[in-house]
């Protein structure tokens, strides 16, 4: 089924006739199957002690990342039996629906790279300040930046495994499920992520159990951040999924913001090592210098929030054109 032709199978369920039809899926087995999925994902973290975080034992320890990526494949495996299942008997897809429908089909490598671009845009400030400000454009050229990444556990978790699971799940797997019941497009890219949100809250159980001496309220706070940018997160991944239709888009955009973190919001911006070397002052240098440095700091500083604000600009204003796609899943807004 051509793209149009499969966008036309499902904006039917969304149009507002008289006489709607019945939709293949209800939005009470749509939401049955998520809260399932979500906890298959999670539960599993618990029930063995080699996945299990105790006082003793961290989640970053590499045994208890190795045995939780073997469990969330299996999760994931399982779910996605399920969602295939559901979607070729409820809503009679073919082999080639069912795939364009969880993003695995087609590759749609122009939607992967514009989807990269709107999402660095957005990034182009901290970029600025790892690339430029830090200089670490040679670790990029030497292709050290992505050995130091992926050269841990730790990176394999956060860069690959994580990204890859939770965007098979959270949107390939989840969000068709939703799109073929009576709840709107519009309504799907701002519920759904809730489960993606809600799968972090767990953390907060890890992190009182690891650090048993920080008090509840930054534990709560904490966990209530994790929550607010996970989601917020969710609703920029699913908006992109349904939009381009493309499941690679989306886990490449999530491996990005992981490796880019949070954007600075305050603060000044200072080079990592001083540009040129140590420098050796005498006393009648030393105040000269430190001004220098100190406008120098103030500079890196002004051109770190100009771009942070232009990237942000750049990002509301493109991001419909990059987002469009032929293999779009349905309409938002």
């Amino acid at each position: 089924m051509a793209p149009t032709a499969l966008y036309q199978h499902l904006s039917s369920y969304f149009g507002t006739t008289e006489e709607e039809p019945l939709p293949p899926l209800s939005r009470s087995l749509a939401a049955v199957l998520s809260v399932a999925y979500t906890l298959l994902y999670v539960i599993p973290f618990y029930l063995s002690s080699t996945t299990r975080p105790s006082p003793t034992l961290s989640r970053d320890a590499p045994s208890v990342i190795r045995a939780r990526v073997r469990f969330v494949s299996v999760s994931v495996t399982f779910s996605a039996i399920i969602t295939i299942y559901v979607l070729a008997t409820r809503a009679n897809a073919s082999r080639l629906e069912i795939l364009r429908l969880v993003g695995w089909y087609p590759l749609g490598i122009l939607e992967v790279v514009k989807s990269l671009l709107l999402t660095a845009l957005l990034f182009i400030g901290p970029l600025f300040e790892r690339v430029v400000i830090e200089g670490r454009w040679k670790d990029w050229i030497r292709g050290q930046t992505i050995r130091e990444s992926l050269g841990s556990w730790i990176g394999w978790r956060n860069y690959v495994a994580g990204p890859v699971t939770e965007e098979i799940l959270f949107r390939s797997l989840l969000v068709p499920l939703h799109l073929l019941t009576t709840l709107p497009s519009t309504r799907v890219v701002l519920f759904t992520p809730l489960y993606f949100g809600i799968a972090h809250v767990h953390h907060f159980y890890e992190f009182i159990l690891t650090h048993p001496h920080t008090p509840m309220a930054p534990s709560i706070i904490r966990s209530l951040i994790q929550f607010t940018y996970t989601t917020i997160f969710g609703w920029y991944a699913t908006f992109v999924f349904i939009r381009t239709g493309n499941v690679i888009a989306v886990t490449l955009a999530h491996t990005f913001c992981n490796w880019a973190g949070l954007p600075r919001v305050w603060g000044r911006v200072e080079p990592r090592v001083a540009i040129g070397g140590p420098i050796i002052r005498g006393k009648e240098d030393s105040g000269s210098e430190h001004g220098r440095e100190a406008e120098a700091n103030w500079a890196w500083s002004a051109a770190y929030y100009v771009l942070l604000i232009a990237g942000a600009v750049g990002f509301q204003q493109s991001l419909w054109i990059l987002t469009e796609s032929p293999g779009a899943l349905a309409k938002v807004w």
